[in-house]
């Protein structure tokens, strides 16, 4: 017997599950998941879970992979300004403070992240050199 995939539709139209088997549905499974399963031997690609299943009106089924989410800007500079904090905290406990590249990064992250900056399509990248030493560190070694 030839192997067939089933995709078992979950009650709010998703892929829930997906079987490849030999063996008839009915003698694996129970009757109400059975009539849940659709066979998907011959669609390609074959879905998978978390595809959205839709049946139509004639009875046949379409397959559609997920969208993956789409994070604004402005949410991701929400999330850089954590990593802002931390090296703040940091630069703070350790005596040295910002450099001037650390400085127009932040500026630039919190132009974006309150939307005052509604120009750029792209987060600034992360400066590398972030904190310089302090006068009085300087002065001690």
């Amino acid at each position: 017997m030839t192997a067939k995939t089933y995709a078992w539709i979950s009650p709010q139209g998703t892929v829930g599950q997906i079987i490849t088997t030999e063996a008839d549905l009915s003698t694996l499974y129970a009757p109400d998941f059975v009539a849940a399963c659709v066979d998907v031997t011959g669609v390609t690609p074959v879905p998978d879970q978390h595809w959205t299943a839709t049946k139509s009106a004639a009875g046949a089924w379409a397959f559609a992979a997920p969208v993956a989410a789409t994070v604004s800007l402005a949410t991701q500079a929400q999330g850089a300004q954590a990593w802002i904090i931390q090296q703040a905290n940091l630069a703070t406990a350790m005596g040295e403070t910002f450099t001037a590249d650390m400085k127009a990064y932040v500026t630039a992250v919190t132009a974006i992240a309150s939307g005052t900056d509604t120009t750029r399509t792209a987060l600034p990248a992360q400066p590398t050199d972030v904190m310089t030493a302090s006068t009085a560190a300087v002065a001690a070694t």
